[in-house]
């Protein structure tokens, strides 16, 4: 139960088991936001006016994250890409699971009346899931690339592919997608 009201606004603290920042200047990530009462029709999720910053702030956590595993592989200290790679896996969870109920489901019914934003959150959520799918197979493919060096020949390559991809997503969400989130008038 704590999970759904922890989603759904319920609980404002931090939630158990979160990691610490990597640094001080790493924002907080998007689970401990303050809702208003407009709620989604139909519904019980509430418009939040944090969510897209919250959000936005998650992305740039995931690209640090991301460039520190970046430095450490180009740097072949292999070692230390394992743990971010960790690191990168939770963040990314988190980010999705919250994006997911909070801002795809408040979207799916505010946007029920304006068709053509509706299928463009539409086409916006099944390419996430693909492009999740997708680097979920990547950290389960690497998780052992501190144990297996015969991973190292193709991680760099496929970093680069699997940072290309989500850098692409990160800009359209933030230019597209987000500016469809707003408070039920």
């Amino acid at each position: 139960m704590f999970l759904l009201d922890w989603l759904f606004g319920k609980h404002h603290g931090k939630a158990i088991g979160t990691s610490a920042p990597a640094s001080a200047s790493v924002p907080e990530p998007a689970h401990s936001m303050e809702d208003s009462e407009s709620f989604a029709p139909g519904t019980t999720i509430r418009y939040s006016a944090e969510l897209v910053a919250r959000l936005v702030r998650d992305h740039r956590l995931m690209l640090e994250r991301f460039g520190a595993i970046r430095e450490a592989a180009h740097a072949g200290r292999f070692d230390e890409v394992v743990p971010l790679l960790e690191s990168f896996r939770v963040d990314l969870h988190a980010h999705l699971l919250v994006e997911n109920v909070r801002l795809y489901v408040y979207l799916e019914h505010t946007l029920a009346d304006d068709p053509v934003s509706h299928a463009l959150m539409h086409e916006f959520r099944h390419d996430m899931d693909e492009i999740g799918k997708k680097v979920v197979a990547f950290l389960a493919r690497y998780v052992r690339l501190g144990e297996d060096p015969a991973l190292a020949a193709s991680f760099v390559a496929d970093l680069e592919r699997v940072g290309t991809v989500l850098v692409d997503r990160i800009q359209r969400e933030e230019d597209t997608l987000y500016p469809l989130y707003a408070p039920v008038s």
